[in-house]
């Protein structure tokens, strides 16, 4: 087949790497001209994703991956077009900004050719298929939905850093407009992707049609906001047990020893490019929805309960160096979207801190572009906040922080023993 997936970011690329891996012809549209010209040339734009910069070489060197910047190059004549371009969400609003996927949707369809199959995997508030997407396609390329082409949404569920393990560990999930298109949809990602055995599945891995675009596009949306309603509710667990001396960490761990319990981990921030937004997602559809928009609200209040915690250990915090280790939405991962860094720095700020940051992925120039000042190991500093939980700073000890007096692990990564004249407190630990 020939395959065009449109965006070469850290889900695109790998994708086009997958589906060329298993012999097709693939061509990356990118409207970034340096990811462009470092894909051709073999080299991963960013680093971090296990795998890739070995198989994108490989597959470059084939002649069976390239990348473009022109959609009239890369569309026209392909069996199927895959879309994993961002969809963004407005901090004040909750409203999804669909600018750049209006703008790939118009790029597309200007050059589809009948027999194509066009695949959404970018998360998506349920109906945008159906009512943005069919009928944009259609009034521009002049092709009917369900005869010339077809139309199908199939989420992506994988997570950056180990997007080759993801994808043949989860089921496919498809969902097209019709019954022939989630034909087309299934023969084209059994064609592309391969599975691991998973016997605890009762369908068994491998390509699953849930029926409709809406129910695929709901399905990406419900295992994520779960997720955030879940970590909601282990924070509520854990600013209760910490105001009454209770460890909720081992009241999670006793709880979720009952195999009906599935409580997750409290921490200072929920981060990334999917849990702190796909519930906003859910709510554009489904306003009513008050236990999605309150697990939001709870977790979005996580870094300022946590410069709470410091200031009622340390006092007044008006001309603290307060260090904030890690930039990063979780450990092991150079990504600060939605990063928990950033209202903790802000809530510093507002108490007057001078708060620094801390990340051993990021260079000082890396933080200061994220507008981060940067801080390093070994300086003197007042207190420090864990945010993302790397490797490293669980071996951390006061000799690296010199002067500190409150470290709050926000991560519940580090060991009390450690940090012996510093007061340690841990989030969800009385």
């Amino acid at each position: 087949m020939k395959i065009t997936v449109v965006a070469m970011g850290k889900i695109g690329l790998p994708l086009a790497v997958q589906f060329a891996s298993q012999g097709h012809e693939v061509v990356g549209v990118d409207v970034n001209e340096t990811v462009v010209e470092q894909v051709n040339a073999g080299t991963e734009p960013f680093p971090g994703e296990a795998e890739l910069d070995v198989k994108l070489a490989e597959e470059v060197a084939a002649g069976r991956l390239r990348a473009t910047t022109d959609y009239a190059d890369a569309v026209p004549g392909s069996d199927a077009v895959v879309v994993v371009v961002p969809l963004f969400v407005d901090d004040d609003t909750w409203e999804p900004d669909f600018g750049w996927m209006d703008a790939a949707t118009r790029s597309l369809a200007s050059h589809v050719t009948p027999g194509t199959l066009v695949s959404y995997e970018t998360t998506l508030p349920v109906g945008t298929t159906r009512t943005r997407w069919k009928p944009m396609i259609e009034e521009i390329s002049g092709l009917a939905e369900g005869e010339d082409f077809h139309l199908v949404f199939s989420p992506e569920r994988v997570l950056t850093g180990r997007v080759f393990a993801d994808l043949r560990k989860y089921p496919k999930l498809i969902g097209g407009l019709s019954a022939a298109g989630a034909d087309r949809a299934k023969e084209f990602y059994e064609a592309v992707l391969t599975f691991d055995q998973r016997p605890d599945l009762d369908r068994g891995n491998g390509v699953w049609d849930l029926g409709s675009a809406e129910a695929a596009e709901m399905a990406k949306l419900a295992e994520t906001t779960y997720r955030d309603v879940n970590i909601a509710l282990a924070n509520q667990f854990g600013t209760f047990a910490a105001a009454h001396g209770i460890d909720v960490h081992q009241v999670i761990a006793a709880a979720n020893s009952q195999p009906y319990s599935h409580i997750h981990r409290p921490g200072i921030a929920v981060g990334g490019h999917c849990i702190p937004v796909y519930p906003r997602l859910y709510l554009w559809t489904d306003p009513a929805a008050t236990v999605v928009r309150t697990a939001r609200e709870a977790n979005m209040a996580m870094p300022a309960y946590t410069v709470g915690l410091l200031a009622g250990a340390l006092g007044d915090l008006t001309g603290r160096t307060v260090v904030v280790l890690g930039a990063s939405y979780r450990g092991g991962v150079k990504e600060t979207a939605f990063s928990g860094v950033f209202p903790t720095v802000t809530a510093l700020d507002q108490a007057g801190a001078r708060a620094l940051v801390h990340d051993p992925m990021f260079t000082d120039d890396e933080l200061a572009a994220h507008g981060l000042a940067p801080y390093h190991l070994g300086e003197n500093a007042d207190a420090a906040i864990i945010q993302a939980d790397h490797r490293e700073y669980a071996e951390l000890g006061p000799d690296d922080l010199p002067g500190i007096q409150v470290l709050v692990d926000g991560r519940h990564l580090t060991d009390p023993a450690r940090w012996e004249g510093v007061r340690h407190l841990s989030i969800g630990v009385g």
